[in-house]
């Protein structure tokens, strides 16, 4: 009578509500009451972590909430590995003992299972030696099975609620994005609503640019390591590994991979997606989070169904700024004209105060054009300015901009650099001009350059602007055919001395 007393209490309980925290403190309830346990917990298996942990307790010592027992130590990590019932008459005796309540004389420990598989440990404890006779270890064990059938509702459950939620973020993060058709907008977008929604410490969209991944967008709180530029090898590291199997990669302890290359100071875990677009990579979204295994395998799905709707409008992005880019193209050499590059200095100026990676602007002209067009003509000056705009393009990055100014005066925009590096290509440049063989000219065409960094030399349009056209103006005044900073702006310089 006992027997099916306590089986129909514990059923009860299982039916009760689907919140496991209470469903768990009724079993306990109905352990203590009826077994006259002084103390009793159910612990739960960690499986990333491979470690059993205190969900609900009764009578434990203060402060042993957060204990955490590796499988195999302890009888209750004992019961977990072997799949059965441990018992100890007299724990003073039983060298496999860890202590949770000094009182306790004996203790059973009895595994739950759910179709063959460990989920937890219900740990029941006795003042008494010798408390548990095999009657009691048989109706506990068999009460065991209620417990497990509490916990995989609860779960199942709990796993259908979180999959509700998630398909309420991505129906939500489909509508935020497809109605977005400007790239830099959307990246942003992307990242703002995902770190948002899946409550993630750092969200981040690197996109391909020859054999590198460029940083296109970020969204979180994490700080960024000291001399990271924003483009790494796109061979390299957990996203090199998730690009070239096309696989969803997580790192649970990034201090434990040996791969591990470091881009903010909080990162912990971390996750990479391929963004593939009708067969085509585009490049990978990154999640970070400060605490380790953060990732779990019940959200990777959800997160690669949001990775697919993000690739999909970033490649319609893509071909709308394709489209839009016509109206920016120069006529005569096929570069971006002047309102493309007004259109752009002041992009490359806020994606460069946002992630602190600097930006140049280049204003660079062709020297004594005038007379060149006067000496062989305006169907031979033509072709120089073509030449030398062919020249520009092919020597410059992806992410770099040339633009045609206007006449013969060009301006460059230099994503992600430096004063000294910015130098090094107006330099490269104009020794390639120089040395360049124009057919049809026999004189030498040369090109003098003014060079101005962010924040360096300016932080708005129009400081950029000025300081690279004195620098150009310098230049020409020293006798051309040169390249020169242009001046650090009075505002630039203060604010330079605040940080």
């Amino acid at each position: 009578m006992p027997k099916i007393a306590i089986l129909y209490d514990a059923s009860q309980a299982v039916l009760s509500t689907f919140d496991l925290d209470e469903v768990l403190r009724q079993i306990l309830a109905i352990a203590r009451d009826y077994f006259h346990l002084q103390n009793v917990a159910i612990l739960l298996l960690d499986k990333d972590k491979q470690e059993l942990y205190p969900r609900c307790q009764i009578g434990w010592d203060p402060g042993l909430e957060t204990l955490r027992l590796p499988i195999g130590q302890g009888l209750t990590g004992a019961a977990a590995t072997q799949k059965r019932p441990i018992y100890a008459a007299d724990v003073s005796q039983h060298a496999q003992y860890v202590s949770s309540a000094r009182s306790t004389r004996s203790e059973l420990a009895v595994p739950l299972m759910v179709r063959d598989e460990v989920v937890g440990v219900l740990d029941c404890q006795s003042e008494n030696p010798d408390h548990f006779d095999k009657e009691t270890i048989d109706l506990l064990t068999l009460f065991s099975t209620q417990a497990s059938m509490a916990l995989q509702n609860a779960q199942l459950y709990s796993l259908e609620r979180q999959r509700a939620r998630h398909l309420e973020v991505i129906n939500a993060i489909a509508r935020e994005t497809t109605a977005v058709l400007d790239q830099e907008e959307l990246l942003i977008k992307v990242c703002s609503v995902i770190q948002h929604r899946f409550q993630i410490g750092h969200v981040s969209v690197l996109l391909r640019d020859g054999d590198d991944l460029l940083l296109r967008a970020g969204e979180g709180r994490f700080t960024a390591c000291a001399g990271f530029g924003g483009r790494m090898p796109a061979g390299a590291g957990l996203w090199g590994a998730a690009l070239s199997s096309g696989k969803t990669l997580i790192e649970h302890d990034v201090h434990a991979s040996p791969e591990y290359v470091s881009f903010y100071e909080e990162t912990r875990s971390r996750m990479c997606i391929p963004l593939v677009s009708f067969g085509q990579t585009l490049g990978v979204l990154m999640l970070e989070s400060e605490q380790p295994q953060n990732f779990h395998e019940n959200d990777v799905e959800s997160l690669e169904a949001v990775a697919d709707i993000c690739a999909t409008a970033i490649q319609n992005a893509h071909y709308v700024e394709r489209v839009k880019q016509l109206a920016y193209l120069d006529g005569l050499t096929g570069i971006f004209n002047r309102r493309y590059f007004e259109m752009r200095v002041v992009e490359e100026i806020d994606r460069a105060r946002r992630f602190n990676t600097g930006m140049a602007v280049l204003m660079v002209d062709i020297d004594q054009f005038k007379r060149l067009n006067d000496a062989f003509g305006h169907l031979l000056g033509d072709e120089v300015l073509r030449q030398v705009s062919s020249m520009f393009h092919q020597q410059l990055r992806k992410i770099d901009v040339v633009c045609r100014y206007g006449g013969e005066e060009f301006a460059i925009l230099l994503s992600q650099t430096n004063p000294q590096h910015s130098l090094a290509v107006a330099e490269k440049l104009r020794r390639m001009v120089e040395s360049w063989q124009f057919p049809g000219v026999p004189q030498s065409v040369t090109i003098s350059a003014g060079v101005a960094t962010f924040p360096d030399h300016g932080t708005t349009r129009d400081e950029l602007v000025k300081s690279a056209d004195a620098g150009l103006y310098a230049a020409k005044q020293c006798g051309r055919n040169r390249v020169l900073l242009g001046p650090t702006s009075c505002k630039a310089a203060a604010s330079g001395a605040t940080v």
